[in-house]
C-alpha cells in the first residue's frame, strides 16, 4: 500500500519533531511513503523564506535515507488537470498534493491540515 506525505509532516519528520497522531504513525510504519513533486517545491519554498533550515534535496535525501520516501512519478501533467477539480482551496501546493492522491486510487494522505481532511477523506492523523 502506499501512502502520500505532505509538506508539514515530511517537514516534521525532517527535524525531528514528529509529532504525529498515532493512525499515521501506523501508517508510516507500514506503507510505501511517496511525495508529489510539489511537496518538493514547497519545501524549497519554506527553506528560501527562512522556514526551513534544510534545502528540499536534502530534506528528501535524508527521508529517503531514513523511511524510504520516495517522489511519485505520476505524469505532472495528469496531476495538474486532477488539480483543476480540487476548488476548494487557493493554495496550489493543497491542489496538486490532494490531487496526487486522488488520482494513486484514493490513496491514504498523512496530514494535520483541516482543511485538506474535510475535503479528502482518506486523510490520516
Amino acid at each position: 500500500m502506499i501512502a502520500y506525505l505532505d509538506t508539514h509532516t515530511v517537514m516534521r519528520l525532517a527535524h525531528g519533531r514528529p509529532r504525529i497522531g498515532r493512525d499515521a504513525a501506523q501508517l508510516i510504519q507500514r506503507a510505501e511513503l511517496l511525495i508529489t513533486p510539489m511537496v518538493l517545491v514547497e519545501l524549497e519554498y519554506l527553506y528560501e523564506i527562512g522556514r526551513l533550515t534544510l534545502p528540499a534535496k536534502d530534506v528528501l535525501r535524508k527521508l529517503e535515507h531514513e523511511l524510504g520516501l520516495g517522489l511519485c512519478d505520476l505524469p505532472l501533467a495528469d496531476v495538474a488537470r486532477a488539480a483543476l477539480d480540487e476548488k476548494w482551496t487557493r493554495d496550489a501546493f493543497d491542489r496538486f498534493i490532494v490531487a496526487q492522491a486522488r488520482l494513486s486510487g484514493l490513496a491514504p494522505l498523512i496530514s494535520s491540515d483541516e482543511e485538506i481532511a474535510k475535503h479528502y477523506p482518506r486523510t490520516v492523523w
